[in-house]
């Protein structure tokens, strides 16, 4: 039978799965992907959101699928690992993007309750999202991990205890798993810090700020679009630096 597929934008034929994708980095990520070719899936929990991100990427000439699901329930990861290796048994790119902020506050001070919610959020879940599909990315030609970190993971700043070290724990959990897998199969880990960005999470942190004095979501979705259809080495480390 002839290959009736025309499509050649540079990934299509890809499947690309993307948490926190209804809105800021995660949406604009989700779009881009789909403009060059990925079938993307689209994870969050508010439904009329990923609805409107999933227009955005039709309207591009995209496609998509939403999945709403709350990624603090390790049944829901699983259940959708289970979803997608029915349809296409296979997971080319997982874009770990969905965290939560807790409230900025010195270390004395953090509430337990924030602080439980974002480790559950930032740290368990993406163990739970690495195992679930760890199975499909093997089965992709070349399965790739891209984790969304910010500097405090790296670089304590105060009153940014909480959400640091959650985002430390995250790191390490990638960077274990990248040298893990890197003799076994051909699957690859990238960490990016997408730097200073207009989100909620950002205008949250820094109330006083003028928004428009820092890149859009744009320029972080566009570059890790770019990176994933020029292929990166093994544990790749980049800080999106665009000015706005």
């Amino acid at each position: 039978m002839t290959d009736t597929n025309t499509d050649d934008r540079p990934l299509a034929g890809k499947i690309a799965l993307v948490t926190g994708a209804s809105r800021g980095i995660g949406a604009a990520t989700a779009v881009s992907l789909a403009a060059k070719g990925a079938h993307v899936v689209l994870t969050a929990r508010k439904v009329r959101d990923l609805e409107a991100v999933e227009d955005r990427v039709h309207d591009a000439g995209g496609s998509a699928t939403i999945a709403p699901l709350d990624l603090t329930d390790g049944e829901s990861i699983g259940r959708l690992a289970q979803a997608i290796a029915e349809r296409w048994d296979k997971l080319d790119y997982l874009v770990i993007n969905a965290a939560q902020l807790p409230t900025l506050t010195p270390v004395t001070q953090i509430d337990a309750k924030q602080f439980n919610q974002a480790l559950t959020l930032n740290v368990l879940s993406t163990q739970a999202l690495i195992a679930a599909f760890d199975p499909l990315l093997k089965r992709a030609e070349k399965g790739r991990i891209v984790g969304l970190t910010s500097s405090v993971g790296s670089d304590p700043r105060p009153f940014w205890g909480a959400y640091g070290a959650t985002k430390a724990a995250f790191e390490n959990l990638l960077e274990c798993h990248g040298k893990e897998v890197e003799r076994i199969s051909e699957m690859r880990v990238a960490i990016i810090d997408p730097g200073a960005t207009r989100t909620s999470m950002r205008e949250r942190a820094y109330p006083g700020e003028d928004p428009q004095t820092v890149k859009p979501p744009e320029a972080v979705g566009d570059r890790i679009a770019a990176l994933l259809e020029e292929d990166f080495a093994n544990l790749h480390r980049e800080r999106v630096e665009i000015t706005a």
